[in-house]
């Protein structure tokens, strides 16, 4: 009885043996000449940044507006004068009148028109690197501002406006573009810009243009759900 137990006891362990043996010979044999894909897909092509990365850094204003379209910057400006008008002596609306705006004070109110606490307290002149901040984001510029307008997304966009708008009573030179591969620390919210673009024309922007005779200018861009 004991000899017949210890028999099918050996059997047993044999065939367990032989499972786990035919069992990992199998699977070798399935897998054999089959592609593993690596950990990780694809290879680095030199030159070429990985998506995701920091991306390519911003391009300076006055860089966009050496080659700004003033004609571009009027078609995108169409959509700003359901709130601004931008004629000399121009009447206020919803926003003020934006004519020879660039180089004026900062929401000073000049024709009469009632800023926010949060523009007026910014200080300054609209240089092209703050007006380029405002259209690209009025509520990250002043945090309070009455402008609902949610900004200008394309630097391009934006530096063609700004070139409109410098043509609209103001025509100050343009600051002179970085030179190639220079770092341009970018101008702080309400700070005045680094001296890199605008430093040229800051002499013209700190005394701006004469107002045309009888005409009120606003000094500002606020106001309007619509830009600038």
């Amino acid at each position: 009885m004991e000899d017949r137990f210890n028999t099918i006891a050996g059997w047993t362990l044999f065939s367990g043996v032989v499972a786990l043996g035919l069992s990992s010979i199998s699977s070798h044999y399935f897998s054999a000449n089959k592609p593993h894909h690596p950990e990780k897909q694809g290879y680095a092509i030199e030159g070429v940044e990985a998506e995701g990365g920091d991306g390519a850094k911003e391009v300076p204003i006055a860089t966009l507006l050496a080659t700004a379209d003033p004609a571009k910057g009027e078609a995108v400006f169409a959509k700003c004068t359901s709130c601004h008008t931008i004629n000399a002596g121009g009447a206020n609306g919803i926003g003020p009148n934006l004519h020879g705006v660039v180089g004026e004070a900062i929401g000073q109110g000049a024709g009469g028109f009632a800023f926010s606490d949060a523009l007026k307290s910014k200080g300054g002149n609209w240089t092209f690197d703050l007006l380029n901040e405002w259209l690209k984001s009025p509520k990250a510029f002043a945090p309070g501002t009455k402008m609902t307008f949610a900004g200008l997304s394309k630097a391009e966009d934006r530096a063609n406006v700004i070139a409109y708008l410098n043509t609209q009573g103001s025509n100050l030179p343009l600051p002179a573009a970085p030179a190639p591969g220079a770092d341009v620390a970018p101008a702080g919210k309400g700070a005045e810009p680094a001296p890199s673009g605008t430093q040229a024309a800051a002499g013209a922007l700190a005394a701006p243009a004469p107002k045309a005779e009888g005409g009120d200018k606003a000094s500002g861009a606020e106001g309007g759900s619509k830009n600038p």
